[in-house]
C-alpha cells in the first residue's frame, strides 16, 4: 500500500462533502499539474491518504481511500487529464495543522513541508505514521 496527501480548499470541496459521498466517494477531479497527475496515475486501489483543507485551516483532517484507479477527468475532454475516485474512511480524531507538521522534525522531508502548493503528493509510511500519532487517530 502507498500512501499520499490529497488538498482541497474546504470552500469548493470540503472534508464534509467527501463523506456525504459515502461509499461511492467521488472524482478527485480539476487537477491540472503534470506532477500532481502522475502521482494519482501511479496509485493503486487501496491506497490511502491524507485529506488535507488548504487556505485558512491548513490542516489534515481525515483518511481517505483511493477506491478507483486512474482514469480520465470526467470535467475535460482534454485526455490529458486523470483523476482517481476516493472515499472517505475516517476523520482525524484531532486535525493536524501545517504549522504542526513543519515543527515536527520526523516530518520535515515531508512534500507538504517542501512544496505546500502541490494537490496530490506521496507520503512516505513514516510520515504517514508519524502524522496519525500527531492526530491521535488509528494509522490502520
Amino acid at each position: 500500500m502507498a500512501y499520499w496527501l490529497f488538498k482541497s480548499e474546504p470552500s469548493t470541496w470540503s472534508w464534509d462533502q467527501q463523506v456525504a459521498k459515502g461509499e461511492i466517494g467521488e472524482e478527485w477531479d480539476g487537477v491540472r499539474n503534470y506532477q500532481a497527475r502522475n502521482f494519482m496515475r501511479e496509485m493503486a486501489v487501496g491506497d490511502r491518504g491524507f485529506f488535507y483543507h488548504s487556505q485558512t485551516e491548513k490542516a489534515v483532517v481525515g483518511i481517505v481511500e483511493v477506491i478507483a484507479e486512474a482514469h480520465p477527468d470526467s470535467t475535460t475532454d482534454d485526455k490529458r487529464w486523470d483523476c482517481v475516485d476516493i472515499k472517505a474512511v475516517r476523520p482525524f480524531e484531532t486535525p493536524v495543522t501545517l504549522d504542526r507538521i513543519k515543527a515536527d522534525p520526523r516530518l520535515g522531508e515531508m512534500v507538504l513541508v517542501k512544496n505546500s502548493r502541490l494537490s496530490v503528493q506521496p507520503v512516505t509510511e513514516a510520515e504517514w505514521r508519524a502524522v496519525c500519532a500527531l492526530g491521535d487517530t488509528d494509522p490502520d
